[in-house]
């Protein structure tokens, strides 16, 4: 980063700073589960402009080949660099392992995935150096949560395990129920028997299983680390460093949708307990987001 106290590193090039950047903050998931992403955007960056959307139409990006789930997530960004947002959050571990590295060579503004931060806090956690990581298929297949932990101590030791029902679990409104405990319960189990003291939750649906998975926890030790809120602290000090915060009140997010706006805003509303305004229905194409009639 330059040392002159009048420009930012954006990640490709040197731009002037903006003092009380009304520009917003662009965030992006297949569903509902980045909206864990946005919740602690808010709170730890209130005042700061919010859009998010959810790419209903593609959801899951899970079980989807890395390469479409990069040119989706590579549109996404396009058309939230042509709404100059000043900072992009890909809230979704599938669409950070499969285009993150790709988009910050592409575009000229800060893009922030959820993997770095999870796998920072995983390694300051952990105890004894075994850290368990569970995910969706195509994050595990991917293997940037080994490379990102290794990275950050390449003397832990790293267990990946895909659990994909988890996301269809908790866009059904069941992640405080039987049906979750069941579907945890014996992946808690190999996760102890390997002797793992940190779990990771590699899904930005996950952290909507906290209740469930604390309680099966129980008086057994394990750190649980949520990418949520290590990814909202990290967006927090890039936003502070670069001087871009907006100075101005807490305004509401605005939300979209690329499908079933009624299905997103019913689970939105179930999970989080409030109230949030009908979204608006976009779609995507090779030139990206284009508005379209809800």
């Amino acid at each position: 980063m330059s040392g002159r106290a009048n420009r930012v590193w954006t990640g490709g090039s040197a731009i002037l700073a903006r003092v009380g950047d009304p520009r917003p903050v662009g965030v992006f998931d297949s569903g509902v589960g980045g909206l864990t992403v946005l919740h602690e955007l808010r709170r730890q960056l209130p005042g700061e402009r919010l859009l998010y959307l959810a790419d209903l139409e593609w959801f899951p990006y899970g079980p989807r080949p890395l390469r479409d789930v990069r040119h989706r997530a590579l549109d996404i960004i396009t058309h939230f660099a042509e709404l100059d947002t000043k900072l992009v959050v890909i809230a979704c571990n599938s669409a950070t392992a499969a285009a993150l590295n790709t988009a910050r060579e592409r575009f000229d503004i800060p893009i922030v995935g959820v993997i770095a931060p999870g796998a920072q806090a995983a390694v300051e956690a952990t105890g004894n150096g075994r850290i368990a990581v569970i995910s969706t298929e195509a994050t595990l297949h991917s293997g940037e949560y080994v490379h990102a932990i290794k990275e950050a101590n390449p003397g832990c030791a790293v267990l990946g395990r895909a659990a994909p029902e988890l996301v269809s679990i908790v866009e059904a409104g069941d992640a405080d129920t039987i049906r979750a405990d069941g579907a945890l319960a014996p992946l808690l189990d190999e996760l102890f028997a390997w002797g793992a003291d940190t779990l990771v939750l590699g899904c930005t649906h996950y952290p909507l299983l906290l209740p469930s998975l604390l309680r099966l926890i129980g008086g057994r030790s394990m750190a649980v680390v949520d990418s949520a809120a290590t990814t909202a602290a990290r967006v927090q000090r890039i936003v502070a460093v670069n001087r871009l915060q907006r100075d101005g009140e807490d305004v509401p997010p605005q939300l979209a949708v690329t499908a079933a706006p009624r299905r997103f805003l019913d689970s939105a509303r179930r999970i989080f307990g409030e109230e949030l305004a009908a979204p608006e229905v976009v779609r995507i194409g090779d030139c990206g987001l284009l508005a379209v009639a809800p």
